[in-house]
């Protein structure tokens, strides 16, 4: 079944947990969760079922070695290749995102008109919280219209992690 796997690994950084999968294609998944490898497994029925679910470190080494870069504050710009698969209206909002600089923060509001869908703010959001690739899309640089730190898969906390990793600030 040459193609048909999704390998992963799994690593903890900043004191938790995150998973990492990817096809022959890229990273297609990337999450922190106490339940990482059960949601994993539920994404791939959902999203690549006819793939099987391997573990294989070495083969996620490529992307795990770019994480901790990313995490230790050495990396600002992912190089590995990204295999996302998503609908066309989130692919829009995905690219939208991969497009907000290192550093920087923006709206929901802001991503829905920069894809010509002033109207769609709600949508933005629930495709934004969709992104399956937790960081390498850069999901966490949005933020509420009035400046708050709004709704984060892997919560909040590492949301401002992230963030203060991108602005260079000690964490606390």
């Amino acid at each position: 079944m040459s193609g048909k796997n999704l390998f992963y690994t799994e690593v903890t950084l900043l004191e938790r947990p995150f998973i990492l999968a990817a096809t022959e294609r890229g990273l297609c998944y990337v999450d922190s969760s106490e339940e990482s490898l059960t949601e994993l497994s539920s994404w791939t029925k959902r999203s690549l079922p006819t793939f099987n679910l391997i573990k294989n470190d070495a083969f996620m080494e490529p992307f795990k070695k770019q994480l901790e870069a990313y995490l230790s504050n050495q990396l600002k710009d992912f190089n590995v290749p990204l295999a996302i698969n998503g609908s066309e209206f989130q692919l829009l909002v995905w690219n939208a995102l991969l497009k907000i600089p290192y550093g920087k923060t923006t709206s929901y509001t802001d991503i829905a008109e920069a894809i010509n869908r002033p109207e769609a703010v709600r949508a933005v959001a629930n495709a934004i919280g969709a992104n399956p690739l937790l960081i390498f899309i850069p999901c966490h640089r949005v933020i509420g219209k009035d400046g708050s730190l709004t709704g984060f898969r892997s919560g909040i906390n590492l949301k401002k992690q992230l963030l203060a990793i991108e602005n260079n600030e000690k964490m606390r």
